[in-house]
């Protein structure tokens, strides 16, 4: 009987249990705000550089990080300005920029003609605009003579700025890339092909990467927030919208700035 009356009382066994799955966080005393890819929008990356001093002071002292995520340049229309403001955040101490693919191509233009080709047909031609190339000059001129005006126009200091940016940043439980891991490879072990240029392989990966990684690279409407990852490049140079990812401790949260198409005029 009492057996009986002990079966009524006692939950079944459930067996084995899964472990809930382990909190990312960043490490005491420090924040970090990630911004996805900028892609010549000075006008964006202003007012989300304002939103951020603003949220970081509402919050308490702290030490403070900001990470840009590469595609700095191309398809915008100021990417010379985005460049040097960079410099400047760079050089006033606490933020880091990593290396994109458009960061690559730009490079890879200064000695290679068939990069220049791509680079032009992928938002290069915006990014020479924008460092003074007039447009009747590109279209009159060889892909020599591009190379050559490109070479003349963009300044050096600017040259050893994208040449100096990082591939990989690691804080806390987070990683933050351009583009991705490659699944199943170590991070140590990247290359830096699949850190700047990774898409399909890396975001139909299911699993987790040994670190959340943060990452642009892939336009999303909205921050798309997965266990394994997290994109933040919300197509600024095209949708108008640039997004920043904030953390601390396991606590995350984004700001965005925001400016409308201007509507054409009725004829």
């Amino acid at each position: 009987m009492f057996s009986k009356l002990r079966s009524l009382f006692t939950a079944p066994d459930p067996g084995p249990q899964t472990p809930p799955e382990p909190v990312a966080s960043v490490p005491a005393g420090q924040r970090v705000y990630a911004i996805g890819d900028i892609h010549g929008r000075l006008d964006l990356f202003e007012q989300l550089l304002q939103r951020i001093k603003a949220d970081d002071a509402a919050r308490p002292s702290a030490e403070t990080t900001l990470i840009l995520l590469g595609d700095l340049v191309d398809r915008g229309p100021d990417s010379r300005g985005v460049v040097s403001r960079a410099m400047e955040l760079v050089a006033g101490g606490s933020v880091r920029v990593l290396a994109g693919n458009h960061e690559e191509m730009m490079l890879g233009s200064l000695s290679s003609e068939e990069t220049l080709r791509h680079f032009l047909r992928h938002g290069g031609r915006e990014t020479l605009f924008s460092y003074g190339l007039q447009p009747e000059d590109y279209r009159r001129s060889t892909i020599e003579e591009l190379q050559q005006r490109m070479a003349a126009l963009v300044p050096a200091e600017h040259v050893e700025f994208l040449q100096s940016l990082e591939d990989r940043i690691v804080i806390g439980d987070y990683a933050f890339v351009h583009a991705g891991v490659r699944p199943g490879v170590a991070l140590d072990a990247q290359s830096l092909s699949d850190l700047r240029w990774i898409r399909r392989e890396f975001l139909d990966h299911p699993g987790p990467h040994g670190h959340v990684i943060v990452h642009g690279h892939t336009i999303v409407p909205d921050p798309v927030v997965l266990p394994g990852r997290i994109g933040i490049d919300t197509g600024a140079f095209a949708s108008g919208k640039l997004t920043a990812l904030g953390m601390e401790g396991s606590e995350r949260w984004f700001l965005s700035a925001f400016i409308a198409a201007e509507a054409d005029e009725a004829p």
